[in-house]
């Protein structure tokens, strides 16, 4: 049987809820993210709608960078961007009801994100088939949460993936098995999932800058560019892909990160901030089923963006919030002092992770 994979990615999804939910947002600029403060604000992008986009604005840009290029489209005479508060558990909930209705029309599905799923649409034994079946999986979805989605349909999950994105919002993009390569030959490199800036960047030095350029290399010439990706990203630029619906992906880590809203040192500020960040993953821990943990990870980001993450695994697991809080307090107190701090450098961002969870 042919095997036949659709990637369901929504589209601006945090926007899109947001504009559904408050007519005043709709038809202008939207970016749902941390508060800009006035262009002091210090946390990033989570989405951005399609017209912020425009304005050069996507997920992960800094808030402040936002504002400037908001008032910049101000200045010139267009529409400045609403700036809205990301509210998850809202999101949670539509995301539920989303796939609910993605399960109604495919048996076996595998969640990516809070956003985005994989189906395996073999049962449908045709292209022409799949491509119907996902546009009325998408009527379904609008009619129910009254949202738009774009599906990208092809023989794995790297094709469908791609596909998706190739014409938003609300698009339908199939790529059979016989036309993977030439989809794939002209896009640029970071196309393909496992090309970062860094690798496009040393690819690029060696004269590659889309698909196509870098098939001429041979496995053996990938490895010794990229190491142990090479046979990965060998496989990848030809369009092959192995990788099999997972329909219940394990949960092996629950974490919280906040950006502070100033640069410090001052341990009562972090220590109140580490607080609220544990409680809120020993909420999280309950609500995933998990009763304990066994390893702590502190994430600290400084100033100048430098990100350094200590860990430590107790002999027993732990489920309570005491040993959560005295094991971050011995994993922050260097990075008070000298030892990972030696040029005492403010601390811009904490994040805990817990791992190994039972």
């Amino acid at each position: 049987m042919v095997r036949i994979i659709a990637h369901l990615d929504m589209d601006a999804f945090f926007a899109a809820i947001e504009e559904r939910d408050t007519p005043a947002l709709r038809g202008i600029p939207l970016v749902v993210g941390a508060d800009p403060l006035g262009g002091r604000g210090r946390g990033v992008v989570s989405t951005s709608n399609y017209l912020a986009r425009a304005y050069g604005i996507h997920s992960a840009t800094p808030i402040s960078v936002a504002w400037r290029l908001s008032e910049a489209a101000r200045r010139a005479g267009k529409p400045a961007v609403a700036f809205v508060s990301v509210d998850m558990p809202k999101y949670a909930h539509v995301s539920a009801e989303i796939m609910g209705v993605v399960r109604r029309f495919i048996p076996v599905v595998e969640q990516a994100s809070i956003d985005e799923t994989y189906g395996d649409l073999s049962f449908t034994e045709s292209y022409q088939a799949a491509a119907l079946l996902s546009q009325e999986l998408k009527a379904a979805i609008y009619t129910t949460v009254r949202l738009t989605a774009s599906v990208g349909i092809g023989p794995n999950k790297l094709i469908a993936k791609i596909a998706s994105g190739m014409s938003k919002p609300d698009g339908l993009t199939v790529v059979c098995e016989e036309d993977a390569e030439s989809f794939l030959a002209p896009l640029p490199l970071r196309a393909i999932p496992g090309i970062g800036p860094k690798t496009e960047g040393l690819l690029a030095r060696q004269g590659f800058t889309c698909v196509q350029d870098v098939k001429a290399l041979t496995a053996v010439q990938f490895n010794g560019l990229l190491g142990k990706r090479g046979v990965d990203l060998y496989e990848k630029v030809r369009g092959r892909d192995i990788t099999p619906l997972e329909e219940h992906t394990e949960i092996k880590s629950i974490s919280e990160q906040h950006t502070l809203e100033t640069d410090t040192l001052d341990s009562q500020r972090l220590l109140r901030e580490l607080e609220l960040l544990g409680k809120g993953v020993m909420d999280r821990l309950r609500q995933e089923g998990f009763q304990s943990f066994r390893t702590v990870v502190l994430t600290v980001r400084f100033a100048d963006f430098k990100t350094t993450s200590r860990a430590h695994t107790l002999v027993e697991p732990a489920g309570n919030m005491a040993t959560l809080r005295r094991e971050i307090l011995r994993l922050l107190m260097p990075f008070l002092d000298r030892r990972e701090n030696p040029l005492r450098q403010r601390i811009r961002l904490l994040g805990i992770r817990v791992e190994k969870l039972i």
